[in-house]
């Protein structure tokens, strides 16, 4: 097959205890699927979460250079879903969705798509996947992240609106899911500004770490 120019590779992320990598098709996102984190945001709890994306892009595996047109950059620590085939869930880790919240805010006012908030070069740096096999309960994950040494967020999965076996049927209703696809299910409380030289460690207790420098 000829094309008129190189297709672009997919971007692969390392699987532990694997040679295999991992390739990444589509990066969906759920918002607001933690009550407390709606309630920080002065949006009404009792709302459900819904979905949007980012690009591909937006992932990384190293640092992050802070990003342009914005002065206040926030972390929000995710578990990552990594989908299998026949909309399984081959594996799961940890990442941080990366926002400039104040051109996201600027958007809701607006009443336009929070894009240029949510999708910038590096705004979801993640660590390699963890297959499921061996973890059947993902509830149970506990979630951190700490800027410069400091605790910055707590939380369980378990206080999940929609659970992660939950989230593939609310996903597949109005999404084509496939395997390659990778699915940021939303963050705790505790969201907050960071800054050029900033290290940020997000992790899923006991199980992986990320960590990540913004320059």
């Amino acid at each position: 097959m000829d094309f008129p120019f190189q297709p672009v590779e997919k971007f692969l992320l390392p699987i532990h205890g694997s040679d295999e990598l991992f390739p990444v098709n589509q990066v969906y996102c759920v918002g607001r699927n933690y009550a407390a984190h709606a309630r920080e945001m002065g949006v009404d709890d009792r709302k459900p979460p819904f979905f949007f994306t980012k690009p591909i892009y937006s992932i990384t595996t190293g640092d992050v250079k802070y990003p342009p047109n914005t002065e206040d950059l926030q972390h929000e620590v995710e578990l990552v879903l990594a989908v299998g085939e026949d909309m399984s869930i081959f594996g799961f880790t940890i990442g941080v969705d990366l926002t400039r919240r104040d051109l996201q805010g600027q958007a809701k006012k607006d009443g336009k798509p929070w894009f240029r908030g949510k999708s910038f070069v590096g705004s979801a740096p993640i660590s390699r996947i963890l297959p499921i096999k061996g973890f059947e309960e993902l509830s149970d994950l506990e979630l951190r992240l700490k800027v410069n040494g400091e605790l910055r967020q707590s939380g369980s999965c378990a206080d999940m609106i929609w659970p992660p076996q939950e989230l593939l049927c609310e996903m597949a209703a109005d999404v084509p899911l496939k395997q390659g696809d990778l699915i940021f299910t939303g963050t705790p409380e505790g969201v907050g500004k960071i800054n050029t030289g900033d290290i940020i460690e997000a992790s899923i207790v006991n199980k992986i770490e990320l960590s990540f420098k913004i320059i």
